[in-house]
């Protein structure tokens, strides 16, 4: 459900089309980002306990809603990153709503090593759990896409998200997060925006157990940096190499 930000102050969304600014978007603060992360940890706490056929069923509402609203999405993103329609709708929407089926159906595919027998009269086993809150930071190429590569394999385990948009492309995942909202349980995915600042909230954050973020080397050093004190996981998708001339 859509929360008004405790924030007044604002960021610009530009069409990169016009360069003409369309919409406004909260630069959360502190505030913000704690409320996102309290919601996120009080629903960890119910959702760590459903069943992978729950979470599939989740995951596959989701898909479809995505593909019912797949030409709104697609431009939404083109209006967001000034990409051509149809190559954002075939190659990119289309992508991620297979993806998130990918990825509910690996919901029922966990599976880990089995322990042998290490201690006489003792036995031995590995037991897979959810990692609890994942705090996540998604770039302005592909804003949809890479939300999707973050939040589906994070639900499908059983975890719950707080994830940041790019400041400068954050409408899709926005809209994408509406419809989440009227199929998830309350708090399960979360989404502030704001700029580098909000991010290092989210990743100094005392309540997400793993960081992850696709963005820059630079960037990738300092999450790193930041989430060494409590021992946090790390997911760094760090310095794309693949120009392209238009």
């Amino acid at each position: 459900r859509p929360v008004a930000s405790r924030s007044t102050a604002r960021t610009e969304v530009v069409d990169p089309a016009t360069g003409e600014a369309y919409a406004s978007a909260p630069d959360s603060g502190e505030a913000d980002v704690d409320a996102a992360m309290t919601a996120a940890l009080a629903a960890f706490n119910s959702f760590k306990r459903t069943t992978p056929s729950q979470r599939q069923g989740f995951l596959l509402k989701i898909a479809s809603a995505i593909e019912a609203h797949a030409d709104e999405l697609a431009r939404l993103e083109c209006k967001n990153c000034g990409k051509p329609f149809r190559l954002t709708l075939d190659e990119e929407i289309a992508a991620a709503v297979d993806q998130i089926r990918f990825f509910a159906g690996a919901a029922r595919q966990l599976e880990g090593r089995a322990a042998g027998e290490y201690m006489e009269g003792l036995l031995s086993m590995i037991v897979r759990e959810p990692v609890g809150v994942c705090a996540a930071v998604t770039p302005w190429n592909y804003p949809l896409m890479m939300a999707v590569w973050k939040w589906a394999p994070a639900l499908a385990a059983g975890n719950t998200v707080v994830l940041k948009p790019s400041d400068t492309t954050p409408v899709s995942t926005l809209r994408m997060a509406e419809l989440m909202g009227a199929i998830l349980p309350s708090g399960v995915f979360n989404v502030v925006c704001g700029r580098r600042e909000t991010g290092r909230l989210l990743v100094e954050h005392a309540v997400p157990s793993l960081v992850s973020i696709t963005g820059s080397v630079r960037a990738g050093r300092e999450v790193a940096a930041s989430a060494a004190p409590l021992l946090k996981r790390v997911h760094l998708e760090l310095g794309g190499k693949a120009p392209v001339v238009v």
